[in-house]
């Protein structure tokens, strides 16, 4: 665009004093939204509150630049409905508890006019990263979620290469441990994960593609948008970056393409406009939506303004918004 009209644009996210700015992707979206000449203000999900009959925030006006430890300043803190606001980017961190599943409920409890959630408060609550890619079983390495842990065990002792255990709730790889036929940790682990058979635990077969990395794609509006491949250590089988993986530039198969077509209407339905798929080999073991990581590398390893691509596309939702000409009048 020659011209850009200025819009407030709002960051729902973790502390802004703690953020790499070299590595993480909201970061990224707030410089790339300050270059287009946006105004960025951030808070926290505990700085939400709804008073007067709508939902308002304690926020605060920040320019950002990327020298560690000297990366934002503070140009102004008030308090502001979040009609006022034209977008707001929900990139709170995992996990999804009780906490995050109020906030989603409070930024749309508004009688009037929301900005532009990305991504959808109900498209987050109702799409669990570890639980969403269940959806299709045809795209997914064969998996098992269940409390009862004679029914875990089995599947473990079954699987051919091992298999998979997360907690439901899992993050940044966080808890993902390999279990193996005959482990004589299996049923503590299991009775651990499940609080003693109380709580889901899942498991899923373990894929051997798993060494040569597990793959970050990160999709916009239902479209791929480039891929990195995370490499585990040597002595871990883990690939997310958060657990030491090592990022590698990868290309976009013609099965991750259709993986991201097969998805993309229900992404899209959803209000999922931001996501980043996890796939190892052929299948599709993740959907992250919450605050989905990797744009950072994937921009480096392919030379790609990425964020300001996602801006753009941003800019267009939130400019084509029905009702927002009449809104912006006030």
């Amino acid at each position: 665009m020659a011209s850009r009209e200025r819009l407030d644009v709002g960051f729902l996210m973790d502390p802004l004093e703690r953020v790499l700015v070299h590595h993480d992707t909201t970061f990224a979206l707030m410089l790339a939204t300050q270059a287009a000449g946006h105004r960025l203000l951030c808070f926290e999900q505990r700085q939400l509150i709804h008073a007067q009959g709508r939902p308002a925030v304690h926020a605060r006006e920040v320019e950002v630049q990327p020298i560690q430890g000297a990366h934002f300043r503070v140009v102004g803190s008030r308090t502001l409905a979040l009609e006022e606001l034209d977008v707001l980017w929900l990139r709170k961190d995992p996990p999804v508890d009780a906490a995050f599943l109020h906030a989603t409920h409070l930024v749309e409890a508004s009688p009037g006019r929301s900005p532009l959630f990305v991504n959808s408060p109900a498209g987050l609550r109702g799409a669990s990263e570890h639980l969403w890619a269940l959806r299709f079983p045809d795209l997914s390495p064969p998996t098992l979620v269940s409390c009862h842990v004679g029914e875990l065990k089995a599947f473990v002792e079954a699987a051919p290469d091992g298999a998979v255990l997360k907690p439901i709730e899992g993050h940044g790889g966080e808890g993902v441990v390999l279990l193996h036929r005959g482990d004589r940790n299996t049923t503590a682990l299991l009775e651990l994960y499940t609080r003693a058979g109380t709580e889901w635990a899942m498991l899923q077969h373990y894929l051997s593609e798993a060494r040569v990395g597990d793959k970050r794609i990160l999709v916009l509006e239902g479209e791929p948008l480039g891929a990195v491949l995370r490499v585990p250590r040597d002595d871990d089988h883990r690939g997310n970056l958060a657990a030491g993986g090592t990022p590698v530039r990868a290309s976009l198969t013609a099965r991750d393409r259709a993986l991201c077509e097969r998805l993309a209407p229900h992404l899209r339905t959803e209000g999922l406009h931001f996501v980043g798929l996890d796939v190892i080999g052929d299948w599709l073991t993740e959907v992250n939506v919450t605050s989905p990581t990797g744009l950072v590398e994937v921009a480096k390893l392919d030379g790609t303004p990425l964020a300001e691509r996602v801006v753009a596309s941003v800019e267009r939702l939130a400019r084509d918004r029905p009702g927002r000409a009449a809104s912006k009048a006030r």
